[in-house]
């Protein structure tokens, strides 16, 4: 039998099977793309918070409004602590928390991308061959012609494609969802780095308030030493009584007592610090070290600025986003679904004829579904995404409201600790000459050494009071940047709009 000679191979082949082909696929594509027009579910709309017109203040605020001012991205470098800067710097670099947050971040991002990738065509390039051997035995189709027994071959090769058209929208609001829990998770990361870059500021300051409260108690040691020996010497020439001397020895062990504790309180700080940058901690150590650092100027804004720059605030309000796109999801799963499965591909019992025009075949391929009965299950995905969307929307106003408390708290805790400051150096200075006073007197014999004792112990109350005033202030001046969502970079703002907040002069 003279075998027929195989086609060329050319391209375009049979025309007008390719072209009603593509005319096909056309029509029912634009008509999937036609109704695609539709998406249902609520289309979300920023929700409005109410916010107070000025922040309650006294006279130790300037406020300034300096909305068109970006966020400092290093805040703390305005306290001016070279230590504290390469702390910070550490922590951005080696702290888990926040790698783990950019970890989800990328997550996200990933997950926005996959739900993306549902909007365009899925094409799978499939090939299979086999040989099988037709038995002699089999079962008779024509009695008029005999079975033989074959061998043939089968060679398919061919992509496939998948296309769900998304009629009424449920892609497209997976994808809006999926935007909104990206953003939020960027929004997370920035909140993380600013609960790191505050939390590891504050256990600094509180580390250093302890330096200088231990110093302070050091410096009375060592008074209250000198004075215990001059007493132990009066008390060898018998001008004293041995209750004197058993007074002052009281109070010196009572004071090293007192900074012998502190030291365990600061080496808590220490061990904080060490777990924020990243370090073992019985690998770090902290020399100790008395700073004068000020508390810097802190632009406050209007409290409609919080609303704006706050990143754990932006956070809950991609929440709600994300969440009013879920209500989307839910209600597409009522409406049909409609897939296109258009194939084409080639199949030959040789491989030299595999790509040739006779081999050719194509399909053209719908799925449509409708669910009829599910018991309820979707109307209860339904009211489960919007219970979700008001859990959001609650959680949004309660974060507004934590904000405007927390800012509200530090401005009006700067004003107090300012003014409790001064009074305090004034009881500082007073209680020094008291003590003076106190001595020179008990030298002249004209009062008991009880005096004296009362008078250190004053001293002693008032240096360690204005010490924890000093850094209260420290550690509020960084609560209430982090209430604000970070630091103002003034030097970048339009000027008219950015008065630096600082006490009065």
């Amino acid at each position: 039998m003279k075998r027929a000679r195989p086609w060329p191979v050319q391209w375009p082949v049979q025309p007008a099977r390719l072209k009603t082909l593509m005319t096909s696929t056309a029509v029912i594509a634009s008509g999937a793309v036609l109704l695609s027009a539709c998406t249902v579910g609520p289309d979300y709309k920023q929700p409005h918070a109410d916010a107070p017109p000025a922040w309650h203040t006294d006279s130790y605020w300037r406020l300034a409004e300096p909305s068109h001012a970006p966020l400092a991205p290093e805040w703390w470098a305005s306290f001016g602590d070279e230590s504290l800067n390469g702390f910070e710097q550490q922590a951005l670099a080696q702290n888990q928390t926040l790698a783990a947050a950019s970890a989800h971040y990328a997550q996200s991002r990933a997950t926005l991308a996959n739900n993306k990738a549902q909007q365009v065509p899925e094409v799978d390039l499939g090939a299979s061959g086999s040989r099988f051997r037709i038995s002699k035995d089999r079962p008779l189709t024509n009695y008029a012609t005999p079975t033989q027994s074959t061998v043939q071959n089968n060679i398919q090769v061919g992509p496939t494609i998948n296309y769900d058209t998304d009629l009424f929208g449920r892609i497209r609001r997976e994808v809006e969802g999926a935007t909104a829990s990206a953003e939020q998770s960027g929004d997370d990361l920035a909140n993380a780095r600013l609960v790191l870059t505050t939390d590891l500021a504050s256990d600094y300051f509180s580390m250093r308030e302890l330096d200088a409260e231990i110093d302070v108690l050091n410096r009375s040691v060592v008074l209250q030493q000198k004075a215990l020996d001059y007493v132990t010497t009066e008390h060898d020439l018998g001008s004293v009584s041995g209750l004197d001397v058993l007074q002052q020895k009281s109070e010196l062990d009572t004071t090293r007592v007192q900074a012998r504790l502190l030291l365990n309180q600061r080496a808590q700080f220490e061990h904080a610090i060490a777990a924020l940058i990243g370090v073992p901690a019985p690998q770090f150590a902290i020399a100790p070290k008395v700073i004068e650092t000020s508390v810097p100027a802190i632009p406050l804004g209007l409290p409609s600025d919080l609303l704006q720059r706050r990143p754990d605030i932006a956070s809950a309000e991609r929440a709600m986003a994300a969440a009013n796109a879920q209500i989307g999801v839910a209600k597409a799963a009522f409406f049909p679904s409609l897939s296109l499965m258009p194939g084409i591909g080639w199949e030959s019992t040789q491989f030299a004829s595999l790509l040739t025009a006779p081999t050719l075949m194509w399909t053209l391929g719908a799925t449509l579904g409708q669910v009829v009965f599910d018991g309820g299950r979707r109307a209860a995905n339904v009211d489960f995404a919007s219970a979700g969307y008001q859990a959001a929307e609650a959680n949004y106003r309660q974060t507004v409201l934590n904000a405007f408390q927390q800012v509200q708290d530090g401005v009006t805790g700067l004003s107090v600790l300012d003014a409790a400051s001064k009074e305090s150096q004034e009881a500082v200075t007073d209680a020094r000459r008291l003590l003076s006073l106190a001595n020179d007197r008990y030298s002249g014999g004209l009062v008991a050494f009880l005096d004296v004792i009362t008078a250190q112990q004053s001293l002693l109350t008032s240096e360690r009071q204005d010490v924890q005033i000093h850094g209260q202030q420290w550690t509020m001046s960084v609560s209430l940047v982090k209430a604000l969502g970070g630091g103002w970079d003034v030097n970048a703002a339009a000027p008219e709009k950015t008065a630096a907040i600082n006490p009065p002069k």
